[in-house]
């Protein structure tokens, strides 16, 4: 089996899994999602989770990403150091089986600090070998830990990790905050005021505490809350991340909703922000890995 005869790509996460079935082309002909990310895999499971995974789209070959190839999932796929293109991806696959193939993901030591991705990369250099980013891009890629990545010349130069999504999923489910968090953010103009007080303010441990005690006071309304608590942490997020490049544009990769409220905010703070559509990019990246494989 020859992996541009068609094979699946798997974007395997913390806490979910996407596979798709590509033809020969290129082209996403089946695909299914769940909740079977590598937490929920068993002790020596994985062999079993791989196998259904065929079971569902076909005796294909497999290209794994993400989480899959970390060192709580099935096979560790040592990190590539930045700076990073698709070449050092395919130098760094990892063997699973005969038709098992796991792409590393990158990390960044400098400027006093240390950092990793998995899965991030494969959409970051996916789009830049699909045309959707220039080399030289400065890229927001939100999710429970949202990515700052800095492209030089086609290649993941540096990149920094901000806790953002992870920080609003445990106040939401564990804080004095929690009961005021479980309505819809929304990026209206409580989220686009929260983002400018924050970016302003740049006192994100006190805003907090403040949030429950302008609803106590009358002072906002409880249903705000989660959109006002979602735009403080957001806003300063987008501080850290611009304050790497001066670029005049953004990048937004990623699921729809998160990539708007991100683009929200990054307008809010005087930016022009571009969303793209982190499936397109995945599957763009994954597949110049296969054909490189091959090639």
């Amino acid at each position: 089996m020859g992996w541009t005869d068609g094979y699946i790509a798997v974007d395997w996460g913390t806490t979910n899994r996407r596979a798709y079935l590509i033809d020969g082309a290129g082209h996403c002909i089946d695909e299914f999602e769940d909740g079977m990310g590598i937490l929920s895999v068993p002790d020596g499971g994985f062999p079993n989770a791989v196998s259904e995974i065929r079971q569902r789209l076909g005796d294909r070959p497999l290209l794994l990403a993400g989480m899959i190839g970390s060192n709580r999932g099935w096979h560790e796929a040592p990190y590539v150091p930045c700076p990073a293109d698709i070449d050092d991806l395919v130098k760094g696959l990892v063997r699973a089986g005969d038709h098992e193939a796991i792409v590393p993901g990158v990390s960044f030591i400098g400027d006093g600090r240390a950092d990793v991705m998995r899965g991030e990369e494969v959409q970051l250099l996916g789009a830049a070998a699909a045309g959707l980013l220039e080399p030289e891009a400065l890229v927001c890629h939100p999710g429970t830990h949202n990515k700052w990545a800095l492209l030089r010349q086609g290649r993941i130069h540096d990149f920094r990790t901000v806790m953002t999504g992870e920080l609003f999923s445990l106040l939401k489910g564990h804080s004095i905050l929690a009961d005021l968090l479980q309505g819809e953010v929304e990026p209206n103009d409580t989220f686009k005021e929260a983002v400018r007080h924050s970016i302003a303010q740049q006192a994100l441990p006190a805003d907090l505490f403040a949030v429950r005690a302008r609803v106590l006071l009358g002072q906002a309304r409880k249903e705000d809350a989660a959109s006002w608590t979602s735009g403080l942490l957001i806003g300063c997020d987008v501080h850290i991340g611009l304050a790497r490049s001066s670029d005049p544009q953004v990048h937004v990769m990623g699921r729809p909703e998160l990539t708007r409220l991100y683009a929200t905010a990054i307008k809010e703070a005087g930016r022009e922000a571009i969303e793209l559509d982190g499936e397109q990019c995945f599957l763009a990246g994954i597949h110049e890995i296969a054909r490189r494989i091959d090639g």
